[in-house]
C-alpha cells in the first residue's frame, strides 16, 4: 500500500494529544516508537507488530448518546472504525469514511480537530490475518441526523446511552472517551 497521509501529520497528532491515564500514556508512546521506524505505519498487512487504525466516536445530535457498531468478525460492540485506505489524505476522513461505510450515517461535524482518544489493542487471528495489534487513532464527531442504516460490514448499529454501555459489555477502552465526551467523566 502506497501511503498517502503524510508521516509528519500521524507523528503531529500524537505529539499534542495529551493522554488522560496512564494506559493512554502507555498507548501514545507505543505509536510514536512505531510511527517512527515503521516503512508504512498504516499497510493493513503490517503484522509485526501491527499498523494504525482509525475510528470514530460519533455523539448523537441530541447529545445524549454514541454510535456504536456491532462487529461482525470479533462479535463486540465497538466505535465504528477501520484501516486508513490509500486514498485517505488524511485520518480524520478515514475514521468519517468508516463511520459511513458501517452505519450509512455521512453528515459528520469533528469535535476539535485533533484526536480524543488513543488505543491499542490486539486484533485476533483470523481471515488469513495473523494476530497483530491496532494502533488505534479515535477522532469525535457530532452526527447532523440520527438514521442509521447497518452495512453488509457490521451486524448491527445503533445509538447507546451511557447506562447501555455496560449491558452491551463494552470494555474500558470505549468506556474512557465515551465518558469523556458525553459529559461524564473520563470512563
Amino acid at each position: 500500500m502506497l501511503m498517502t497521509v503524510p508521516r509528519a501529520d500521524l507523528l503531529h497528532l500524537l505529539a499534542v494529544y495529551a493522554p488522560t491515564d496512564p494506559d493512554e500514556l502507555r498507548y501514545r508512546t507505543e505509536m510514536l516508537d512505531l510511527a517512527a521506524v515503521a516503512h508504512d505505519p498504516f499497510d493493513r498487512h503490517e503484522y509485526a507488530p501491527g499498523h494504525f487504525t482509525a475510528s470514530a466516536f460519533v455523539i448523537h445530535p441530541d447529545g445524549d448518546r454514541v454510535l456504536l457498531v456491532h462487529h461482525g468478525r470479533i462479535g463486540i460492540w465497538v466505535q465504528p472504525g477501520g484501516h486508513v485506505d490509500p486514498d485517505d489524505a488524511r485520518l480524520i476522513e478515514a475514521a468519517a469514511r468508516e463511520v459511513t461505510e458501517e452505519t450509512g450515517v455521512a453528515d459528520l461535524t469533528p469535535i476539535g480537530d485533533g484526536i480524543v482518544d488513543v488505543d491499542v489493542h490486539v486484533f485476533p487471528e483470523g481471515s488469513g490475518q495473523p494476530r497483530h495489534l491496532h494502533y488505534d487513532l479515535r477522532f469525535g464527531f457530532v452526527a447532523g441526523s440520527g438514521t442509521l442504516a447497518a452495512t453488509e460490514e457490521v451486524r448491527d448499529c445503533r445509538w447507546v446511552t451511557p447506562e447501555q454501555l455496560v449491558a452491551l459489555g463494552v470494555d474500558r477502552s470505549v468506556l474512557r472517551p465515551v465518558g469523556r465526551l458525553l459529559g461524564g467523566g473520563r470512563g
